[in-house]
């Protein structure tokens, strides 16, 4: 009889830790402490460029709050990621003003989602696995003032990424 209980009491505490891990955090939205420091008016200024791109591109995109513009171009079946998945993408990086390639991994990569630029970020949790989408970054939710790559992506650029979301771990 006492095997029993315990295997009983193992069994729960087994399931107990398995619907712990399924209902885990699943943060869908950057945290607002991330974008307290975003310069307001760089942001603003990025948006009317980014707006003008797209209408003399004749390009609609879906327009977030926040500032980022997307367009998804193929829609997938799978889940929306959580800021805490890792999520395996195929992407095309490049410069909004001039079209500059900064970055391309047309084999799949594999990132934690919380760990990417914010403009990753706020729009990834909105899309399906398997979809094809194209963002629209303002400097501030990209690389800032700061720049990446050693001056390949320079201060305060608007970005352009072409991103496969592949899958969700």
């Amino acid at each position: 009889m006492n095997r029993i209980v315990i295997l009983l009491f193992l069994i729960s505490l087994v399931t107990l830790e398995a619907c712990k891990d399924n209902e885990g955090d699943c943060t869908k939205v950057v945290p607002s402490t991330s974008l307290a420091d975003i310069d307001q008016t760089r942001l603003a200024n990025d948006i009317i460029a980014i707006d003008a791109y797209l209408l003399a591109n004749g390009i609609t995109a879906q327009t977030e709050t926040n500032g980022v513009r997307y367009v998804i171009t193929q829609q997938g079946d799978g889940t929306t990621p959580c800021l805490e998945n890792r999520v395996q993408v195929k992407y095309s990086g490049r410069l909004l003003k001039t079209g500059t390639v900064f970055d391309s991994n047309n084999t799949g990569a594999t990132f934690k989602l919380n760990g990417l630029i914010l403009g990753w970020q706020m729009v990834l949790p909105l899309v399906k696995a398997g979809s094809k989408v194209t963002l629209y970054i303002p400097s501030g939710y990209g690389y800032g003032e700061e720049g990446a790559g050693g001056g390949t992506i320079p201060s305060n650029a608007n970005l352009i990424f072409d991103i496969e979301l592949t899958g969700i771990r």
